[in-house]
């Protein structure tokens, strides 16, 4: 539907209508025997002052991430308010209505779709408990929102396949940037975001997290506690892995294995080969190949 447009009264009933400007397409809307993992139907919508939507029982399910604006979602009986990161799931059975707030109207994305993996791969994600989370890196997902309508839109033969892809990824990003325990981004994550961007600004400058906590403010141990909590690995290991990204590229584009090492601060070749294998899993002589350099690392 184009930008600005009044929805069309065709569209099927749990559509709303309530809306300023849509941007919607339709993939599957018989999806009973289409497979595993269907998308039925997704888009962004505008709303307007007076929102309200109340469902008792929509028969596939569905995802919805609040870009922009403020607002309210109850699912099963419980009240969750909403606001630029949101996220939130219903299926069969789940009663839901959710709220626009007047002045501060909302703006979101949905995803619907259903298959006998679906449930699954929502629960998975958290959503599956009925209840909103909060989103870091919100950008992601609606770049990806925007790649699924995208897709639907040429209505090609892989269309439906490659929006399956786009969807079971948005899913899984939703996964990897829920906040923990928490409907709103506490304090200590902005934190963690900040430590994140310094690492990832001078990963080829800094060896140590003494050193990234120093220069954050932060004492190392709270550092890796909040990288344990926000980011699932550890402080170091994010370093490393960036470290490593690099280590091959450089060797990609010809360079010694000693000539790495050296590169990215290591003492030796050889304990840059152990920390390059515990990332990639492979030697880095193997990404070297046949080249005649390779004798020589």
């Amino acid at each position: 539907m184009p930008r600005n447009s009044v929805p069309d009264p065709s569209e099927p009933a749990f559509i709303s209508r309530q809306v300023t400007e849509a941007r919607r397409y339709y993939l599957n809307l018989n999806p009973s025997r289409a497979g595993s993992f269907v998308v039925v139907c997704g888009g962004v919508e505008r709303l307007r002052p007076e929102y309200v939507i109340l469902r008792r029982n929509l028969p596939y399910f569905g995802v919805e991430l609040v870009a922009e604006g403020e607002g309210s979602v109850v699912l099963n009986g419980r009240r969750f308010p909403l606001a630029p990161g949101s996220v939130f799931a219903y299926g069969p059975g789940i009663v839901h209505t959710i709220r626009n707030h007047t002045q501060h109207r909302m703006r979101k994305y949905y995803l619907v779709f259903a298959g006998r993996e679906a449930r699954a791969l929502l629960q998975a994600t958290g959503l599956g408990q009925w209840k909103a989370l909060h989103v870091a890196a919100l950008h992601e997902l609606v770049d990806l929102f925007e790649a699924l309508w995208r897709e639907a839109r040429e209505d090609t033969a892989l269309a439906r396949a490659l929006c399956a892809t786009l969807a079971r990824l948005l899913l899984l990003k939703i996964q990897q940037h829920a906040v923990p325990g928490s409907r709103t981004v506490p304090r200590s994550f902005k934190t963690y975001e900040r430590l994140r961007r310094h690492i990832e600004e001078h990963h080829l400058r800094v060896h140590t997290i003494d050193e990234i906590a120093r220069e954050c403010h932060v004492t190392p141990m709270y550092a890796s506690r909040l990288f344990r909590r926000f980011g699932r690995t550890g402080a170091y290991q994010f370093l490393l892995r960036l470290k490593m990204n690099h280590a091959a590229e450089l060797l990609d584009e010809g360079l010694l294995v000693k000539e790495t090492a050296a590169r990215l601060g290591f003492a030796d070749a050889f304990q840059f080969s152990r920390a390059f294998k515990r990332v990639h899993g492979v030697p880095p002589t193997q990404l070297l190949g046949t080249r005649p350099s390779a004798s020589a690392a």
